[in-house]
């Protein structure tokens, strides 16, 4: 009884200190943001690749069209999109942390060499980026996995907000800075340059002080190691054999799961369109010179980077409060997305000759659509604890689909730059885009844990036990409950 009870004193105490589960998350956090900034340096890049007198003159330009701008810009995904699956299985049966490094290291690699091949058109510049989405797209496998295996329950919530805004902090600096390295006497190659450089040193520094599990780590306490697992609910290393088997039946029929899918596709279409399309509008409409356009274009990233920490907060504390999951999570979206549509619209009314408004506007559209992040982003470890590894690459494939489509949408909607109603347009359908995928997760969305999580969901029950079979497989409400009654299952 006295040992127990000193186990139980020695977690709490580990709990409530910094240790190697906060560097871990710390790691994660730089690791994504790195891999948004090799994502993103190209939508300011290809603007004075395009337009030498808007940067350093001293260097190349290329005769693209606003077609074939699209093209590369959304080239990345072509090759993201197929390592989904592949990478979600070797994260688990392999090495998360070493396909991450590995991964990240050669997306930097060819990012890296971006200027040379450039110079001898438009396709190798194509293959170098689907080159670079294939190396990245172990990206939310591993770090899935890897948040799974180092961050207690108890601790999701704050460090897996931390992991999620960095997409949106990498974004901001990297916008922010590419216009400045373009305008340089460095020219625009510097851009490629610095991005895939700092992608290579985070590669190095990861596979040294990373680890695929805490007992791995060679300067992990035993306390913390310990308070890890026993909040996890589970062993170190739990063998394939112990793991439940997957219901795809009841995974690929379930309504809420794809309330929540089209609801993200419509989010994720509206964010690429806009990460991507910026820039460039920002050149030709606005008439922003390539030294103010990444740092304008980077201010609508900044504002939905900060918002998503009182966002997180509130949503917090509402669920604190009694109300609903469902509820949070419908009213988070609707913030995420209903927000940003009816900002786009009135940008669309506003004049260009006002460079202030339509920026603000931007700014709220952008930044308003932080609100995703505290609902349909998370919205599928609520319906599956169990089966998040199955369920993220599913949605995290068709997602990426939309992120091929959204900047190529834009290359046949506007065919000349200067063209305002072109672009009025791609910003209408985006917002008809959010009106609509909204409007289906406020139908059919739920945040319940759904029958199927359980592991012996597909075991028939017996006529004479419907009802507490039913019971059993209901009654899960909540995420910290799941992982109570499932103590031998990792999330």
């Amino acid at each position: 009884m006295e040992s127990a009870t000193k186990n139980l004193d020695s977690d709490a105490d580990v709990s409530k200190q910094m240790g190697w589960r906060h560097v871990q998350a710390l790691l994660l956090f730089s690791g994504m943001a790195t891999a948004y900034a090799l994502r993103v340096c190209m939508s300011v890049a290809i603007v004075a690749m395009r337009s030498k007198e808007s940067a350093n003159p001293d260097f190349p330009e290329y005769d693209w069209d606003q077609q074939t701008s699209s093209l590369i810009l959304s080239s990345f995904y072509w090759g993201y999109v197929f390592t989904q699956f592949p990478s979600g299985y070797l994260a688990r049966t392999w090495s998360a942390k070493k396909l991450l490094g590995f991964g990240i290291f050669t997306c930097s690699a060819f990012n890296v060499i971006t200027p040379f091949v450039s110079e001898y058109g438009h396709v190798p510049v194509i293959i170098s980026r689907v080159a670079m989405g294939l190396s990245q797209g172990c990206l939310i496998p591993c770090v899935h996995t890897l948040m799974s295996r180092w961050v207690p329950p108890t601790e999701r919530a704050r460090l897996g907000s931390l992991v999620s805004n960095a997409t949106q902090f990498g974004t901001l600096i990297t916008l922010a800075i590419s216009g400045v390295l373009a305008a340089s006497r460095f020219g625009w190659p510097s851009i490629f340059y610095a991005v895939g450089t700092s992608g290579i040193l985070w590669s190095i520094l990861f596979l040294y002080a990373g680890a695929d599990y805490p007992s791995e780590h060679p300067s992990i306490s035993h306390e913390e190691a310990e308070y890890i697992n026993t909040s996890l609910g589970s062993l170190d290393k739990i063998a394939d054999a112990e793991k439940p088997k997957i219901p795809w039946k009841a995974i690929l029929t379930s309504l809420p799961l794809w309330a929540n899918i089209i609801s993200n596709s419509g989010n994720i279409y509206g964010f690429y369109t806009l990460l991507t399309q910026l820039p460039t509008y920002m050149k030709y409409v606005l008439n922003f010179d390539i030294s103010q356009n990444g740092g304008i274009s980077a201010l609508p990233y900044l504002a939905m980077w900060l918002m998503g920490f009182p966002i997180s907060y509130l949503a917090d504390y509402a669920l604190a409060k009694g109300v609903s999951c469902a509820c949070v999570r419908k009213v988070c979206s609707t913030i995420g997305l209903w927000i940003p549509a009816v900002a786009l619209v009135v940008f669309c009314l506003v004049p260009t000759t006002d460079k202030v408004v339509p920026i603000a506007i931007l700014v709220v559209a952008v930044g308003f659509n932080s609100g995703v992040s505290c609902s349909t982003q998370i919205n599928h470890i609520d319906l599956s604890p169990n089966f998040t590894s199955t369920v993220a690459p599913i949605a995290s494939t068709i997602h990426n689909v939309i992120g091929i489509l959204a900047p190529y949408i834009c290359g046949i909607i506007v065919t000349e730059e200067h063209n305002v109603d072109q672009w009025h347009i791609v910003f209408y359908v985006t917002a008809a885009v959010y009106f609509v995928t909204n409007l289906i997760f406020l139908i059919f969305g739920q945040a319940e844990v759904q029958p199927w999580n359980d592991p012996n969901y597909q075991s028939k029950p017996t006529l004479e036990e419907p009802k507490t079979f039913i019971k059993e497989n209901v009654r899960q409400n909540s995420y910290t409950e799941s992982l109570e009654r499932r103590k031998n299952i990792l999330p």
